[in-house]
């Protein structure tokens, strides 16, 4: 199942039959940003890094052309997690930044059900957490942990 919604694509895979959400289970969502997307950011941020920004600048510093800033990549991990469990609350996360994202580049954002367990009527859940290049190259993993209100997803 996908749908279009702005400008990224959630995508529901998981890796078993169940509807409920399991160990192993993984959920992806694919997203480009845009030189918009980049622009809003260091409004938000206040981060102007000249390498998200000034094509040239980043061309001088060794890059193919702006990077997204690397926070901003991994938004994709609670956007995956919150467009799939509606109340989640996330509630940390490792990265390891491997290589640069650049504006326009198509990204798919993973996140892989490592551990669940039932607390207080609720679930907490750790995920691992990765993001490859159009070319299934890792540019981005770590771990997160979000707390669930169900284990069974939004059905879109």
């Amino acid at each position: 199942m996908k749908r279009v919604l702005f400008n990224y694509i959630p995508s529901l895979r998981y890796s078993s039959d169940s509807l409920l959400l399991k160990t192993g289970d993984k959920l992806k969502q694919t997203r480009i940003f845009s030189s918009q997307d980049l622009v809003e950011f260091s409004k938000l941020s206040f981060d102007a890094n000249p390498l998200h920004l000034d094509s040239e600048y980043a061309k001088k510093a060794g890059y193919t052309d702006r990077i997204v800033p690397g926070i901003l990549v991994a938004s994709l991990f609670p956007t995956i997690i919150a467009s799939h469990f509606a109340g989640a609350v996330y509630a940390s996360q490792t990265l390891h930044f491997r290589l640069p994202v650049y504006v326009d580049e198509e990204i798919i954002g993973e996140v892989e059900a490592t551990n669940i367990r039932e607390m207080k009527k609720k679930y907490v859940a750790k995920f691992a957490t990765r993001c490859f290049n159009k070319n299934g190259v890792l540019v981005l993993d770590g771990e997160a942990m979000a707390v669930l209100p169900t284990l069974c997803p939004i059905q879109t």
